[in-house]
């Protein structure tokens, strides 16, 4: 099969593939604060790290919600791991609720402090990046319209649940994290195997 974006069969494919297609992705599950203070937790599944050196993350808004508002803003945000065991915490997070309501409220969730940035992190996440706005840039389509927005950020601390790491190293299957796939459907990272690359 193949076809064009924008001429798809839809007898054949009623639902766009896409998402099903670029898969897994991790999720954003972002926190962020508005002028008033007020926490905002959402999550993103066009989300990834992008650099190492320095650590640099980004996620795509679908239009200005409240979370690019408000990591453009303030200029600060935290990037929150989402688990299998908070997996319906992180999708009651994903609620459109007027601005100003507390997706931590809504969803049950504990809040922790951050260290070097003001918006809080998800307590229960085993880990959480603390990230610097370093730019939103619209994502401009070959027709010229823009819908979606990339917000880029630098990581400036990074918090790990202690019991997560064995022998120096972050042991990612044992937090069960969950991506994102096509439609209504996620996976869950619960082992790992290593390919040690050549030289």
């Amino acid at each position: 099969m193949f076809y064009e974006p924008f001429k798809r069969d839809r007898a054949v494919l009623p639902h766009d593939p896409f998402k099903a297609l670029v898969t897994p992705r991790p999720i954003g599950w972002i926190s962020t604060i508005d002028a008033e203070n007020r926490a905002n937790l959402a999550p993103y599944s066009f989300f990834n790290a992008v650099s190492d050196n320095p650590h640099i993350v980004a996620f795509a808004s679908d239009g200005r919600k409240d979370s690019l508002v408000n990591a453009e803003a303030c200029g600060e945000f935290v990037c929150n791991l989402a688990t299998w065991d908070l997996r319906e915490a992180m999708n009651t997070t994903s609620a459109t609720l007027p601005p100003g309501d507390d997706e931590f409220v809504h969803a049950g969730l504990a809040t922790a402090p951050s260290i070097l940035v003001r918006p809080p992190r998800v307590a229960a996440s085993p880990w959480a990046l603390e990230c610097k706005t370093l730019a939103v840039f619209p994502m401009a389509t070959l027709d010229g319209r823009t819908r979606y927005y990339l917000v880029t950020g630098q990581v400036v601390g990074v918090y790990i649940d202690d019991r997560f790491i064995v022998n120096g190293r972050v042991d990612t299957a044992a937090m069960k994290p969950i991506a994102r796939l096509g439609y209504d459907e996620y996976s869950l990272t619960d082992s790992a195997f290593r390919l040690t690359r050549p030289d």
